[in-house]
């Protein structure tokens, strides 16, 4: 079992003579102050300055900090104007340092320009039993908060899920139809576009045969159809050169398309970034939801398998 110390006495240093200017017309605090430890926890008693009454401050060693026992010391006595925490070597001690990290070594507690030396009693080192006898325990504490708390944190986090899921769909609902018309007429536009591209290639191609047939001979047509095939060879070449992409139809009809679409997006004030930044929330509650039912189903298998 871990013992502590029963008690453990601080002593003014120096004599009440020489402390006695610096007091004036104050009565100097007695010379000890004891520090008790009662359910694991340290009790510091001590004497009040201006109160001249004993008072006990209980210490959790690892919540409470420096700089909070030396605060509740001024809340408790108005009469205690200066404190401070210094190390053996006359170092101050920050404040955000935690009681049970200071009561590890020796230290000075300074109350209204008066140094008391402290001196904190070694903890014994714990058995390799009882270690492992508190492994154990933490291990069992962890594994029913889990049992006890995880599925109801899970549902909490499912309920938090679907509200936001809602709301994101609820914002999303009339940029997704407006999306909806413009894509429309985007697609439509892009369809003409192609059907007057086919109707240019096929009077380019009656044009050629009347020359050829009816007005010239194949002599004289011949290299009109050189020079024209190699224009659009040139016109396929700085298609590339402008867009970095190669001239096919498919590519083509989608660069024309998103063309269409962000300039009708301009027009009617449809914000692009908003709706993908909503679209992609929503995407990533839905994987979040989807992961907790994962995790419910699984929790249930396994209350379902331990019945059984």
């Amino acid at each position: 079992m871990l013992s502590w110390p029963q008690g453990l006495c601080v002593k003014l240093c120096g004599t009440l003579k020489d402390h006695q200017p610096r007091l004036s017309s104050t009565v100097a605090p007695p010379d000890e102050i004891t520090i008790n430890y009662r359910h694991g926890l340290p009790l510091i008693t001590l004497t009040l300055p201006s109160r001249k009454e004993r008072c006990q401050f209980v210490v959790k060693p690892m919540l409470s900090t420096v700089g909070s026992f030396l605060q509740d010391l001024r809340d408790e006595d108005k009469g205690v104007k200066s404190t401070a925490v210094l190390t053996a070597d006359g170092s101050e001690i920050p404040a955000s340092t935690l009681m049970g990290i200071l009561l590890m070594n020796d230290f000075k507690l300074v109350i209204n320009k008066i140094t008391y030396d402290v001196r904190c009693p070694k903890k014994e080192k714990l058995s390799c039993e009882h270690t492992a006898e508190m492994e154990n325990v933490k291990s069992l504490v962890h594994r029913l908060f889990t049992a006890l708390h995880s599925e109801e944190f899970q549902k909490r986090r499912e309920r938090r899920l679907l509200e936001k899921i809602d709301q994101l769909t609820g914002r999303l609902q009339p940029l997704e139809q407006m999306k909806a018309r413009i894509e429309a007429r985007s697609e439509a536009k892009t369809s003409g576009l192609l059907w007057a591209g086919l109707a240019l290639l096929s009077a380019q191609a009656g044009a050629m045969a009347w020359l050829t047939w009816w007005v010239y001979s194949w002599d004289i047509m011949e290299p009109v159809t050189y020079f024209i095939t190699f224009a659009n060879s040139m016109v396929f070449f700085a298609y590339f050169i402008v867009t970095r992409q190669d001239y096919t139809y498919s590519a083509v009809k989608r660069r024309q398309f998103l063309h269409f679409f962000h300039k009708k997006s301009k027009q009617q004030q449809f914000d692009v970034a908003q709706y993908n930044q909503l679209k992609e929330e929503l995407a990533k509650a839905n994987e979040s939801l989807g992961q907790v039912r994962h995790s419910l189903c699984l929790r249930m298998r396994e209350e379902l398998k331990e019945k059984n």
